[in-house]
């Protein structure tokens, strides 16, 4: 994982003297329907700081949570990049020829990237270009919704005392999205909230909640979002799911942002344990009695 396209590296002025910082590829344009990851808020003008911290950080978390599953992966495609025989040459090839050979060449080349290389691709950033937000494309093994979780419940630790952010604030996972359309929403949702709350072996009695985020959004109406999520929720009364806005049990976050809506689902302690995922204000109620929340300096 790299973040580039963000500017000279040098003395950025922040105090980071002769330390070496790893570097983190950003990718630029619109979030494409079917993309996963995480969205952060971030301090006024400090985009490019935030993203470098966040992609320091996550890449940690994802090394301790998901090692044996990365180990894995890379064993496949090791095992997949074998030498091949040498291929016999057609004097010509059909159209559908020449793109199986381009698309197989493609695949090839991905094969033949380090170990350090595919597993930095697990995380990328997306330069959305708006204030205050960066958001992290993430593919498997991470799921967004457990991964953030966990990371949550390892900082609400109150023997955890170290916070190695500065200019990172709320942390946002999106389990996938869609394009900005009703009928591609319709889509999304089911596949979204199946896992949650419609297997057969299930509960079917949750209260849940719905909360819709929009940022340079105005495709849908707020309401017929919350009214279509709701609608899928229950499946026309055949789950007894119940809204419930102050006590649910699980809680449905729709992240509206230009031409794309994202969804994912979290449970009961979003709120009140972890604070809505904000990683400041989890620090700022450990840190009650004191006057300032100093990041630490020192690098894993």
């Amino acid at each position: 994982m790299h973040i580039s396209n963000m500017g000279k590296r040098g003395n950025d002025g922040n105090g980071s003297g002769g330390q070496n910082k790893k570097k983190f590829k950003v990718a630029s344009g619109f979030l494409d329907p079917g993309t996963s990851g995480i969205y952060a808020s971030c301090s006024r003008r400090k985009e490019r700081q935030a993203a470098q911290e966040l992609g320091i950080f996550l890449e940690e978390k994802m090394e301790e949570y998901y090692k044996d599953e990365i180990e894995q992966l890379n064993k496949k495609d090791d095992e997949g990049s074998a030498v091949p025989g040498k291929e016999e040459e057609e004097e010509e090839l059909s159209i559908e020829e020449q793109l199986n050979k381009e698309l197989a060449d493609m695949k090839k080349s991905d094969k033949s990237k380090t170990k350090d290389e595919r597993k930095k691709d697990i995380l990328k950033f997306i330069d959305v270009n708006c204030e205050c937000v960066i958001f992290c494309k993430t593919r498997r093994p991470i799921v967004p919704e457990d991964f953030i979780e966990k990371i949550m419940k390892d900082l609400s630790d109150p023997k955890d005392k170290m916070k190695r952010t500065r200019y990172i604030q709320k942390l946002t996972p999106i389990t996938n999205s869609c394009s900005a359309s009703m009928d591609q929403l319709i889509k999304l949702a089911d596949e979204v909230l199946s896992p949650h709350f419609h297997t057969e072996d299930g509960r079917h009695d949750y209260k849940f909640a719905v909360e819709v985020s929009r940022r340079n959004f105005n495709t849908i109406e707020k309401m017929d979002i919350i009214n279509q999520v709701v609608s899928q929720v229950g499946k026309g009364g055949k789950y007894q799911h119940k809204v419930d806005l102050k006590n649910y049990d699980k809680l449905i976050l729709v992240e509206c942002f230009k031409n794309n809506i994202g969804m994912s689902v979290v449970n009961a302690d979003y709120a009140k344990k972890y604070k809505k995922y904000n990683i400041q204000k989890i620090f700022e109620d450990k840190f009650k009695d004191e006057k300032e929340i100093k990041p630490s300096t020192e690098a894993k």
